[in-house]
């Protein structure tokens, strides 16, 4: 359930583009009316928005918006003015520039099929090289083995749960990991890239009544590093979204500093998707909620801007 807060009777998207464009003119920008119109428009609205302003002012809004604002609020609105699959192909680009594998994980392993098979596309598009050749290029050993078959094999996407399978799939993940000495990491990626998110969650539920543990325990025990990173993603994912993404948020506010991109990232990639349930989760997880949270992490506009998409502090 998303946490975008539409108003009742949208404005039509010449009237925001008049709007953003008087927020621009003169000494300094209007900073809070450029905020308060976008955080409150759906992905259509905002490409509509866009069209208007490039055809009312021959001018490209995004450009507009990159000249005005600064900073962590700069790279939230930027990221949140794109459509899903253009914002993932800029979020990948840019994480896989850094080689910043772990984020690249996260993204990947946390699409669905479909999403990822329309992801390739757009990623091809807009940068004119195909997203399993940067793959190729920066991820290595089974991690790279575990992200291309993920990327490209095909899944069903339904609740539906073949039972005999789930509890089959347990059992040979069982033998090729912990029954014996070493761990055969093709069965875990055959697997893990084959079968849906319900069917993963149900092998996590035979794993562990079979074996007294969760399939997560058998994963960190077997492997290591950026394979066991896109594993447990998967996995997790497929248990809970929610749950999951409560926990990279967590992490992204813990301790000393806050990892904005982070942050940023999955706020703005949610909001439209399930922000609401993330928020459930992490109020029964943390006791705290997460508008409290990211209230305490954050200041200024750019914090305007995050509790805006977060919705009703609750």
């Amino acid at each position: 359930m998303a946490t975008l807060v539409l108003p009742p009777v949208p404005p039509s998207p010449r009237d925001d583009a008049i709007a953003l464009y008087t927020a621009f003119k003169g000494f300094g920008c209007d900073t809070s009316v450029v905020i308060n119109v976008l955080a409150h428009r759906d992905a259509t609205q905002r490409s509509y928005i866009q069209h208007e302003f490039r055809t009312m002012y021959s001018s490209d809004l995004l450009k507009r918006l990159s000249s005005e604002l600064s900073g962590k609020l700069e790279t939230a609105v930027l990221l949140w003015m794109h459509d899903p699959a253009g914002r993932d192909a800029l979020i990948l680009k840019q994480c896989l520039a850094a080689e910043d594998l772990e984020s690249t994980t996260e993204v990947l392993c946390s699409r669905s099929s479909s999403q990822l098979q329309y992801l390739r596309q757009v990623y091809y598009t807009k940068f004119g090289v195909y997203l399993e050749h940067e793959i190729e290029r920066y991820a290595s050993g089974d991690h790279k083995k575990m992200l291309l078959a993920y990327l490209t094999i095909p899944r069903h996407e339904g609740p539906e749960v073949n039972r005999e399978m789930a509890e089959m799939d347990a059992k040979v993940l069982y033998k090729a990991g912990e029954k014996r000495l070493g761990t055969d990491e093709k069965t875990f990626v055959q697997i893990f890239s084959e079968r849906s998110a319900a069917h993963l969650a149900a092998v996590n539920h035979y794993y562990h009544s079979m074996y007294g543990h969760s399939l997560k325990k058998a994963v960190k025990k077997e492997t290591s590093g950026n394979f066991a990173l896109a594993l447990l993603t998967i996995v997790k994912f497929s248990v809970s979204p929610a749950k999951y993404f409560s926990k990279v948020l967590r992490k992204a506010m813990k301790g000393f500093g806050t990892d904005d991109t982070k942050l940023i990232r999955v706020i703005v990639t949610r909001a439209e998707i399930d922000l609401q349930y993330i928020k459930a989760e992490y109020l029964k997880k943390y006791k705290k909620t997460l508008n409290d949270a990211v209230h305490s992490e954050t200041s200024g506009h750019y914090r305007a801007f995050l509790l805006l998409l977060l919705g009703p502090n609750q």
